[in-house]
């Protein structure tokens, strides 16, 4: 594909149509969660520096499974959210975020991986009576709405009834607790208890487990933001 041999590319998934700021971009259309049949042909011929992904959170953490597992984190990635996007809040995106995918500087950021191969760029929760750790501190004991989110600082995690994003803080529940909510920021999280569904970018997994982990992989992803 020699329209990819100069960069930026532009990998529009779903519905998502790009401005008139990328219209000269090479473009590829790609389905929603492009998986490796999309994706793969694409990343054998690419050259570019940089990738423009537009799309959901969802369609995001697809291309960086794929980034992931070519062995191409070296690939810049610059993000056009599709709506509200946990992702961009995340990572600090602007809202009209064209002309920072063209022109911003890249810069390495956490890459958050799952225990099922996938990768979490901005939000997962899950509601579920069992035991939450982030790390060494016990996060949940009993019911609650647990929300894990990627973020600069690693992997963060809240337990509340409502669905609380985490905020940063820790909170430990007391080792003897018989029941608790708290938060925390850590390299990884655990998640076990009675059957749940994870929804994980906004896609609900696809059936019930008893046992999650999100942790922060030993190496970092190319993210395009503004400076910190």
């Amino acid at each position: 594909m020699n329209t990819l041999d100069a960069g930026p590319v532009l990998l529009t998934c779903g519905d998502h149509h790009g401005s008139r700021a990328l219209a000269a971009l090479p473009t590829v259309i790609l389905p929603p969660c492009p998986g490796r049949a999309d994706l793969d042909p694409v990343l054998r011929e690419l050259t570019a520096r940089r990738l423009v992904v537009a799309g959901t959170d969802a369609d995001l953490a697809a291309v960086l499974v794929r980034l992931l597992r070519r062995e191409r984190l070296d690939v810049e990635v610059a993000y056009l959210p599709r709506g509200r996007s946990a992702a961009a809040r995340a990572w600090g995106l602007p809202r009209d975020a064209e002309a920072l995918a063209l022109d911003g500087v890249a810069a390495p950021v956490p890459l958050v991986r799952d225990d099922s191969g996938g990768v979490l760029v901005g939000r997962a929760e899950a509601r579920l009576r069992g035991e939450v750790y982030c790390d060494e501190t016990l996060v949940l004991r009993g019911a609650g709405r647990v929300v894990v989110e990627a973020g600069p600082r690693g992997v963060g995690v809240r337990a509340s009834r409502t669905g609380r994003a985490p905020d940063g803080r820790t909170r430990a529940v007391p080792p003897r607790a018989p029941a608790g909510r708290g938060s925390a920021v850590g390299r990884a999280v655990q998640i076990g208890g009675e059957p749940f569904t994870p929804v994980l970018d906004g896609v609900p997994h696809p059936r019930a487990v008893t046992r999650w982990a999100w942790y922060r992989h030993t190496a970092d992803w190319l993210l395009v933001r503004p400076d910190p």
